[in-house]
């Protein structure tokens, strides 16, 4: 479990991190050099989702054997089924990585919504609704290896 108090904005206690995959873990479908040692790091901390439309067809094969849960979505409302995803999980125990207009929902609802800004660009009204904006997906993992940024960030 990941814990972290911020004075003036919310205690956390998140079991999962949720990631989108395309633009957030991975470009053009390769998974980004150094986010699988993230993931082992990680996975001694939260349970590790990944919840993707898997525009390139390659997260399967590249997050093979990472401790991870996959889960490749359908073709229609990829939104409202990744934010339904964090809803089952425990949206107030869930922190969210994505970039994507599909990951609008899911960064809204959960208890924690991070957008990350890769080489593919961020959607616009995630802005609106994360609560931190990372320029890379090593600052938003690293959050979670260094608490005390969030609460420089967050605090009121």
């Amino acid at each position: 479990m990941f814990e972290v108090d911020i004075p003036g904005y919310k205690k956390l206690n998140i079991n999962y991190l949720v990631c989108d995959y395309n633009g957030t873990l991975a470009v053009d479908g390769q998974l980004i050099d150094g986010v699988d040692k993230f993931i082992y790091q990680l996975s001694d901390i939260v349970e590790i989702h990944v919840v993707t439309a898997d525009t390139f067809g390659l997260a399967e094969e590249n997050l093979s054997g990472l401790p991870i849960k996959l889960s490749i979505l359908s073709s229609s409302k990829q939104d409202k089924q990744k934010a339904e995803y964090v809803y089952k999980l425990g949206n107030t125990q869930t922190v969210t990585l994505g970039n994507g207009r599909n990951d609008y929902l899911m960064l809204k609802e959960s208890a924690l919504g991070i957008c990350i800004m890769e080489k593919e660009g961020i959607f616009s009204q995630n802005l609106l609704v994360c609560d931190v904006v990372c320029t890379s997906v090593y600052e938003a993992l690293n959050l979670f290896l260094h608490p005390k940024r969030l609460v420089a960030t967050l605090r009121a």
